[in-house]
């Protein structure tokens, strides 16, 4: 019984608020039921306060319309009790009265009437439109915020249960400002009733005092002022407090804590605001006619607390740059004392001459991206994107080497592939790349530029073009994610030059915890790790998972077995063993996209294999060259508007040549075979290659 009543205390709750609109209530529950309404929204407004973000409070709109009616049933009891009761409605209702009239009715009213107007006009009017704005710019907003995770997913900056997380929160966020635009309405109108109720109470309550009670009209007065501006007050209290907490909700999304600590922070981060504040009251003493004593203790308040926040920053500021130089000043100094005897020690000049698989070097101005000491959070990125490599291609991405560098502009970033640079960018660390869509609902100003990884027209924009900039359409990145996206699509286009023989004996050894017999056959019985090593270089060179090693080994043994022995026919073989890999890979919703070569091409591509000092290759005449590149290249363009990479399709007999024909002129062309593709899969041919 006792779960069944805890596991429906909110319907409960709302069915005994319906019955206070039909069932009187005594004076005591009805002083309960008004305490309980204040403690409520105290509770609401305290708790709108402490949250970091506006969903941490989701309930807030049906919340809302529940204390609403809450308090409208209040209001109907409270009502039935003064006119039926002679202007007694409970003892809170009286205190209230009685505490504000003072004696004085006119006063009180005035009182009463500025609290429900301040509520109605300031306060409800200003949530109302906030909560309006919010709502629409949200909701204008989701195309560009989910394309935006799209786009951070493709590059692996994010997991899919990541990118699921950031979706829902966006349907969330819009759900919730929708939800709050629809709830401040309820707020108005309950401001509204009040104001037509307090008029019922004051006037029924007079009317029926002076022809059913025949009371004077001094004591009418008395009475049902009373009872009047109590009742109004005690309902405009709890309406007040929730009226505030609905502003300060939906007036959140810029904040980075609560409100206490937003408010704390940023007030006390600019002494020299408090500081002048204080002048300025002083300055308000030499007025004639001032309350000289007052402004003179706030004056000499603030410019103290002003004064001593001012030093203990300077103090701080000092105290930071000391330690920073003092370390440097002290390596730097044994550095010039011991930099020649250390390398008279011929052992030592080997720790000068090696080069890291991956380095990234940057100017000065990026270095807080990096520094993980003063926030940056580029290591926490190459960290998932490591991980996510490795589940997706089966090989674990070298450490990174991050260094600052003194030769590049302070926006600039090189990466370097084994000491010799690959690619280079350049951002702006206070601006956001706006990536332009083909139908740009509008422009946007900002600084012209190409973004790095994938060569997208785009634009640096300021921070505060970044919400409209994704209502017309832009994808909007930050610039940390603008330098990860280029390191992983570099990473993953020179991933088989990154892959060692130590990488090698690693993974083998990895496959060696359960299927030790088929290593011990393979490796190095018939392969060695040097012809492994090629072997699954070749394959990561063409974008093929080597995640499945047990397949791949066993693959390998079939091919020897079956006479294959040069590197070439045992890729090829391993590629058909793995098709439901490359299938999964390359195959977009049950479908695939390709372009495909015309079988007199085909035959002339066979004809004119030729076998030289490193193996066979394809000899085609220059004006047939020429004329396959170019219609590649136009085909290819086909592929901008669809969600896959360009793929040819080709006989198995001629697709490794036909791949290092086109590799020079098309890198990011897939060639691939009938025998590599599922048979459950859609073949869609959108261009045909002829000779």
């Amino acid at each position: 019984m006792k779960n069944l009543i805890m596991n429906n205390a909110v319907t409960l709750f709302v069915v005994v608020i319906v019955l206070l609109l039909i069932i009187p209530m005594n004076v005591f529950l009805l002083d309960v039921m008004i305490i309980i309404n204040i403690a409520l929204s105290m509770m609401i407004l305290i708790i709108s306060m402490n949250i970091r973000e506006p969903l941490e409070f989701s309930i807030f709109p049906s919340l809302l319309l529940v204390t609403t009616l809450f308090r409208l049933g209040i209001n109907v009891s409270s009502t039935r009790n003064i006119l039926s009761n002679s202007g007694q409605a409970g003892q809170v209702i009286k205190s209230f009265g009685s505490f504000v009239l003072q004696g004085n009715v006119v006063v009180g009213f005035v009182i009463f009437f500025i609290i429900v107007l301040v509520q109605f006009i300031v306060i409800t009017k200003g949530a109302e439109r906030v909560a309006e704005v919010a709502a629409r710019f949200t909701l204008d907003a989701m195309p560009g915020k989910q394309m935006a995770i799209d786009a951070d997913l493709s590059s692996g900056l994010i997991n899919e249960a990541e990118a699921r997380a950031r979706r829902s929160k966006i349907q969330r966020e819009a759900d919730f400002y929708g939800a709050m635009d629809g709830a401040t309405k309820i707020v108005k109108g309950d401001a509204i009733m009040s104001i037509i109720i307090t008029l019922i109470n004051l006037i029924g309550g007079s009317v029926i005092g002076m022809l059913q009670g025949g009371m004077a009209f001094s004591d009418v007065l008395s009475v049902y002022s009373i009872a009047t501006v109590g009742d109004g007050l005690v309902s405009q209290i709890p309406a007040l407090l929730i009226s505030t907490a609905t502003g300060m909700i939906v007036t959140r999304a810029v904040s980075q804590g609560s409100l206490n600590d937003d408010v704390s922070g940023q007030f006390l981060a600019q002494p020299r605001a408090i500081m002048f504040a204080g002048i300025v009251l002083a300055i308000l003493i030499l007025i004639p006619g001032m309350p000289k004593f007052q402004l003179g203790i706030l004056s000499v308040a603030l410019i103290l607390v002003g004064f001593r926040l001012q030093k203990k920053i300077t103090e701080a500021a000092a105290k930071a740059q000391l330690d920073e130089l003092k370390p440097a000043t002290e390596g730097a100094g044994r550095e010039a004392q011991s930099e020649e005897e250390f390398y008279r020690d011929i052992n030592n000049v080997y720790s000068i001459i090696g080069v890291e698989p991956i380095e990234m070097e940057f100017g000065y101005s990026l270095i807080p991206l990096v520094d993980e000491s003063s926030g940056g959070k580029m290591i926490n990125r190459i960290v998932i994107f490591r991980r996510q490599y490795a589940q997706e291609m089966g090989f674990v991405v070298p450490s990174v080497r991050l260094r600052d560098s003194s030769g590049l502009n302070t926006n600039q970033y090189v990466i370097k592939i084994k000491g010799e640079e690959v690619a280079r960018g350049e951002i702006l660390v206070d601006h956001y790349l706006a990536l332009e869509p083909e139908d740009v609902a509008g422009e946007i100003e900002g600084i012209e530029t190409i973004e790095p990884a994938y060569g997208i027209p785009s634009k640096w924009i300021l921070p505060e073009n970044k919400e409209m900039a994704e209502i017309y359409g832009y994808t909007v990145i930050d610039p940390l994610s603008v330098m990860v996206t280029h390191l992983s699509e570099t990473v993953r286009k020179h991933a088989h030059e990154l892959l060692n023989r130590e990488e090698v004996v690693k993974l083998v050894d990895n496959v060696k915890q359960h299927s030790g017999k088929l290593v011990e056959e393979v490796v190095p019985g018939l392969v060695s790790y040097g012809t492994l090593q090629k072997i699954l270089v070749s394959l990561l060179q063409e974008g093929i998972p080597i995640k499945d090693m047990e397949t791949i080994l066993e693959s390998i043994s079939d091919s020897a077995s079956g006479g294959a022995t040069d590197i070439t026919s045992i890729v090829e073989n391993i590629r058909i063993t793995l098709k439901r890999t490359i299938t999964s890979k390359f195959c977009r919703g049950g479908q695939m996209r390709v372009l495909t070569l015309d079988a007199e091409l085909e035959k002339m591509m066979v004809s004119s294999l030729t076998k030289g000092e490193q193996g066979y290759y394809m000899a085609l005449s220059p004006e047939v060259m020429q004329s396959v590149v170019t219609q590649i290249g136009a085909a290819v363009k086909k592929f901008a508007d669809l969600d896959q990479e360009p793929i040819i399709l080709t006989s198995q007999v001629i697709r490794v040549y036909v791949y290092r024909l086109l590799e020079q002129f098309y890198p990011s062309l897939y060639v691939l075979s009938f025998q590599e593709i599922s048979n459950n899969i859609q073949i869609q041919a959108i261009g045909n290659i002829t000779a």
